[in-house]
């Protein structure tokens, strides 16, 4: 018997020591069934059984009996006989479920009519298993263990539906503040921003001012700007997030638009002391303007944090069939192998040069070229690193 019990995991109470008959939490306390059954014989055959098992059996001879000692002892399982005089079994059972603590106890019915109706009227009542007379000894302890098990089971899937609503409770709520923090980005700084960006620009027309005056206001329109392409690649994330970014493709002439963006970022390169240098074919992408504009500026952006001074940021394209391959490459630095994919997820960084890096430009560059079915690389170009895209050309 002592390995059938070590091998079921029930735990007895060492000789000696006492334990707290109450206390479902002792682990030296054994499992505790009530049996409710009017027939003496009964009782007795399976008060032996499990007793013989390491169980404390207590017993009850009417239905009124075994709710009482139900309330009194909070046993772990009950054995309910259905005929019984006065109150029957079905009866006891829908009373125990009432009482506090009896929802949860496993109620194995045991009876001598094994027919549809008497099963069904078990089960409606709350039956966990149905045994019938005259049952043999060892499956009577298998139902019990079977019984007390899946309850147990029943407890542990509680706790983790618990568990799980409680951690999706959580992600909503970082998924609102998440939008929170997008819309105030989007809405409250990037009007702000631009109306910076457009006064640097009127300041900066201005044919009065020092060239060291026209030097900072171009160094603010940059600024502005860059601070304008980190808002709207949040926005774009997170519409990416939701299933909410929707390219707009149409042809794009790439080479008007490649002089357009090296002119713009001209005075940003000429501050960090690094050339620009555009050679695009005339060819034509089917792409969407908006972020095909906004990944080469990121590119562009990056290229120039990362080149060293006096050197030169080299952007060119090259058609391989039925698409386009646009290259921005630097002197810098260059990306290691082993970080080329992680430098376009959210928030990673490489050795940002001595001008710094948000960790978020490459990761839109990535899901933007992607999302118009194109793809972004990085190659070697001794020295420095060539981000290369590739997009469809136009029919």
């Amino acid at each position: 018997m002592t390995d059938r019990n070590a091998a079921s995991g029930r735990a007895c109470a060492p000789a000696g020591k006492p334990y707290d008959s109450r206390d479902p939490m002792d682990e030296r306390r054994p499992p505790v069934v009530l049996v409710v059954d009017d027939n003496a014989p009964n009782r007795a055959l399976a008060q032996a059984t499990l007793e013989d098992e390491g169980y404390r059996v207590l017993l009850a001879a009417s239905g009124e009996d075994g709710i009482a000692a139900f309330v009194r002892d909070q046993p772990d399982c009950v054995l309910l006989d259905i005929r019984m005089p006065g109150m029957d079994g079905v009866t006891a059972c829908r009373r125990i479920r009432e009482l506090p603590g009896g929802a949860e106890i496993p109620i194995v019915f045991l009876t001598a009519q094994r027919d549809v109706e008497t099963f069904d009227r078990a089960q409606l009542a709350g039956g966990d298993d149905f045994l019938t007379k005259p049952f043999r000894p060892a499956e009577l302890v298998l139902r019990i263990e079977a019984a007390m098990k899946l309850h147990r089971i029943s407890i542990e899937r509680n706790e983790l539906v618990e568990l799980l609503r409680r951690q999706r409770d959580d992600v909503m709520r970082l998924q609102l503040q998440r939008e929170q923090l997008v819309a105030f980005l989007v809405h409250d700084l990037k009007n702000p921003v631009h109306s910076i960006k457009l006064n640097s620009e009127l300041i900066g027309r201005d044919k009065a001012l020092s060239p060291r005056s026209q030097t900072a206001a171009a160094s603010i329109k940059s600024d502005s700007e860059s601070l304008l392409r980190m808002i709207m690649d949040l926005l774009d994330l997170s519409k990416a997030d939701e299933g909410r970014l929707v390219p707009v493709r149409q042809p794009i002439e790439i080479a008007a638009l490649a002089a357009e963006i090296t002119s713009a970022m001209a005075p940003r390169a000429r501050s960090a002391e690094v050339e620009l240098v555009a050679e695009v074919a005339p060819q034509t992408l089917r792409a969407d303007p908006d972020l095909t504009r906004r990944v080469l500026e990121n590119l562009i952006d990056n290229a120039i944090r990362h080149a060293p001074a006096e050197t030169r940021v080299r952007i060119s394209s090259a058609a391989h069939g039925a698409s386009v391959e646009l290259r921005v490459a630097d002197a810098g630095p260059g990306v290691p192998v082993a970080l080329r994919d992680r430098v376009f997820e959210r928030f990673v960084q490489g050795d940002a040069g001595p001008r710094g890096s948000r960790g978020l430009g490459l990761a839109f560059c990535k899901l933007a070229i992607e999302a118009q079915g194109g793809s972004i690389w990085i190659e070697d170009a001794n020295p420095g690193a060539i981000f290369c895209i590739r997009l469809d050309a136009a029919p």
